[in-house]
Order: structure tokens, then sequence, then C-alpha cells
């Protein structure tokens, strides 16, 4: 299935949470709080807006946009307003 957002709209693709401490403990999942760092997927057809592309790794307010499921892994359809920071 092929997602392609509309406008000021980016799709991303979330990044799973650690399930290992540096120290080698493991951390079950009900402990594990969401990442809030996604890899751009897709963007909207207004350029002027978005000033993310493809392939950038983001941080996104935690409680915006849209949880999607495509082919078995979260995605996340947000407005360009929600993304905090380009992760470099």
């Amino acid at each position: 299935m092929t997602i392609k957002p509309l406008g000021d709209r980016v799709l991303l693709k979330v990044v799973e949470a650690e399930t290992k401490t540096a120290s080698g403990l493991y951390i079950p999942e009900t402990a594990q709080e969401k990442t809030q760092t996604a890899t751009v997927v897709a963007i909207g057809d207004d350029k002027e807006l978005i000033t993310v592309k493809a392939g950038d790794k983001v941080m996104y307010d935690k409680y915006a946009g849209t949880i999607i499921s495509i082919n078995d892994v979260d995605h996340l359809i947000i407005k360009m307003q929600d993304i905090i920071a380009i992760v470099e």
C-alpha cells in the first residue's frame, strides 16, 4: 500500500523504542515510553510549508498526528508544524 500525504502533512515511520538498557537489562514492553523520533517517508504537496525531506530523522510532538499501520509497521501522519526538530 502506498500513502501520499496531502497539503502540509508528513508521513513518518516511527522508530522503535530500545528494549535493552546500556548496561544490558531488558525493559518490558509495558514500561517502555513511546519514542518521539521518526524517519520521514513521504511529504505532502505544499512545498512552501514543508522544510523536511524523505529520509530525514525528526522529533515530533508527543500527541501529534494519526497512527496508521502499513504492512504491519507503525507510521504516523502529522502536520509539518508538529515536527519540532531534525536529528542529525
